[in-house]
């Protein structure tokens, strides 16, 4: 069991805004999350290591079902899934938004009731559909034209599955060019401006055993605005309405997706969450007055604005290196735990753990141990002077895409997630071994 160290100062600095609410400072250079203390952990379990604050989690699901008591709440599994993960958003009352048959077969096997859960992708294999008829999924979002036969045939003359239809809004939004999805030049879903996703929506009226719930649409990921959202009501109100005078058709549900931006560093903005409940339902309950509709039932999927904040990784400092103006700490991980920053530019605030340090702050970069000079994992970093190899460095908000975005890369094995709640650190998913990567390896 991890030694529960008892508080003797309380630290309120902005420095531990992006930090989990229970992390504390017991000591000066101590760092204690969940009543546990991040350096034990370490030592416990080894570097690099995830930690995961249940509680953060949990909370953060119940601020979602405050804000929208109304919606359902989907939480995004492609931001992190275990199945530990699966069974507390289970418990908080919201469902699952899915992209494959291996997170759709985790979580139900875990006991996630299936029809809580909704199946996403924009090239959904044999096995992803056949998996979902299977398990018998609540909802499969339709994303291209040759999906509908596809479904069609696989549910049967005789079958029946709800859909829903990705429309795709013609909204710019999002942090990064490679993360917004709501524009027309992109892979998801299907077009209002040219018309596309009218015609599906046509041919799907055409299948009998395919019943259309609703329309779906993702603008993008961190979103720190409320305006994209109140556009995309508008759009997808609009093409509702004309629906209805097409088809006498009224939808029940309307998904407006995720993409909800939180603060990587402090001093960061994130989503006004409760701005945005609030400007929704009213533009929503608005657009759907002057349309002469009824207002649908609100789903919403957020994925990282639960888990990103709730999770920190740990790394050792191998070496520092000053090369003219600049100092390069490199740590024991990399971008085969966290390629964000290599892939958006993603930016953190490490934070030094373990002793307490002096020596005034310097500007450092943080990289990892693989061979591209693009593995970076912090830029632009402020740690003390006297940083040197051996000591430990602690990242906040690294709940959201890193261990399911992890890669095989240098064969060091992806790292453990351990989580952290009431003064106790247990594991929820092992480091990957050697042996693990060898038993892959079956040919020679």
């Amino acid at each position: 069991m991890t030694t529960v160290h008892e508080p003797t100062t309380t630290t309120t600095s902005a420095e531990l805004s992006v930090w989990p609410a229970s992390a504390t400072e017991p000591r000066r250079g101590e760092l204690d999350v969940g009543g546990v203390s991040l350096a034990e952990i370490a030592d416990r379990f080894g570097t690099p290591v995830y930690i995961l604050d249940e509680t953060e989690v949990r909370d953060r699901c119940r601020t979602y079902r405050d804000a929208f008591p109304d919606a359902d709440i989907l939480y995004a599994a492609k931001a992190f899934l275990c199945r530990a993960m699966a069974h507390w958003v289970d418990e908080e009352g919201l469902g699952l938004d899915v992209c494959s048959a291996g997170e759709l077969e985790l979580a139900v096997t875990t006991g996630f009731p299936p029809e809580g859960i909704v199946l996403h992708g924009n090239a959904k294999s044999p096995r992803d559909l056949d998996t979902a008829l299977r398990l018998g999924v609540g909802r499969i979002v339709i994303d291209s034209p040759s999906e509908i036969a596809r479904l069609a045939a696989a549910v049967g003359p005789h079958g029946h599955q709800k859909v829903m239809v990705r429309v795709v809004p013609g909204i710019s939004a999002g942090g990064h060019a490679k993360i917004r999805t709501g524009t027309d030049n992109q892979k998801f879903g299907l077009s209002i401006a040219d018309g596309y996703a009218q015609h599906a929506i046509a041919r799907i009226l055409d299948q009998p055993q395919l019943e259309l719930t609703g329309l779906h649409c993702h603008l993008g990921s961190q979103i720190t605005s409320v305006k994209p959202y109140l556009v995309a009501v508008r759009r997808m109100v609009g093409l509702m309405a004309r629906l209805h005078e097409q088809h006498g058709l009224v939808l029940p549900e309307l998904d407006l997706g995720g993409g909800h931006g939180i603060a990587y560093r402090p001093g960061e903005e994130g989503l006004n969450l409760t701005s945005l409940a609030r400007k929704v339902r009213a533009e929503l309950a608005g657009a759907c007055a002057t349309a002469g509709l009824p207002v649908p039932r609100l789903i919403i999927e957020p994925g990282r604005a639960i888990v990103g904040p709730a999770g920190i990784a740990l790394y050792r400092v191998l070496s520092v290196k000053h090369t003219g103006q600049h100092v390069f700490v490199a740590v024991d991980g990399g971008m085969s735990d966290n390629p964000r920053p290599a892939l958006y530019g993603v930016r953190y605030a490490p934070r030094l753990i373990g002793r307490h340090s002096t020596a005034a702050p310097a500007r450092t970069t943080v990289v990892g141990r693989h061979c591209e000079a693009g593995d970076i994992l912090a830029a632009d970093a402020e740690l003390p002077a006297d940083v040197r190899p051996g000591d430990l460095l602690a990242v906040p908000v690294a709940g959201a895409y890193h261990l399911s975005m992890a890669s095989g890369y240098n064969l060091v094995g992806r790292p453990p997630v351990v989580a952290v709640r009431d003064g106790l650190a247990r594991l929820l998913v092992r480091r990957e071994s050697l042996e693990d990567i060898r038993s892959r390896d079956v040919g020679l």
